[in-house]
C-alpha cells in the first residue's frame, strides 16, 4: 500500500488484494478467500489486532469513496473498469464480514 501513491501508472496486478493467492479478476476475491487472508493466524501485520480492527483497517483503504479518488484515476484505462468491480467486491465481503 505504502508504494501505491508514488506509481504513476496501476494495474489490476499493482494492488495488495486481501487474499493469498493472486487473483486473475473479481470472480477469485470471494468472501471465502478474503476471510481466510484477513482473518488469518499468519495476516501480515500487527498480530495484537482483533479480528474486527483487521477487518475495519481494510475497510477503510478499499472503501469506494476513498478508493474510486484515490487510486482509480491512475488506473491503466483498460483495467479500470476490472479494479474498481474488484475493489467493490472486497468493500462488500468485508461490510459482510463486519456485521457477523
Amino acid at each position: 500500500w505504502a508504494s501505491l501513491p508514488n506509481l504513476e501508472e496501476l494495474r489490476w496486478h499493482s494492488f495488495p488484494w486481501p487474499v493469498w493467492k493472486p487473483p486473475k479478476d473479481p470472480e477469485d476475491l470471494t468472501s471465502i478467500h478474503v476471510g481466510a487472508y484477513v482473518l488469518s493466524q499468519y495476516y501480515p501485520g500487527e498480530k495484537s489486532k482483533s479480528s474486527k480492527d483487521r477487518i475495519k483497517e481494510h475497510i477503510r483503504r478499499w472503501h469506494p469513496d476513498r478508493f474510486e479518488t484515490k487510486y482509480l484515476p491512475k488506473v491503466k484505462q483498460e483495467d479500470r473498469e476490472k479494479v474498481k468491480e474488484g475493489a467493490g467486491v472486497v468493500a462488500r465481503v468485508l461490510n459482510e464480514m463486519l456485521t457477523r
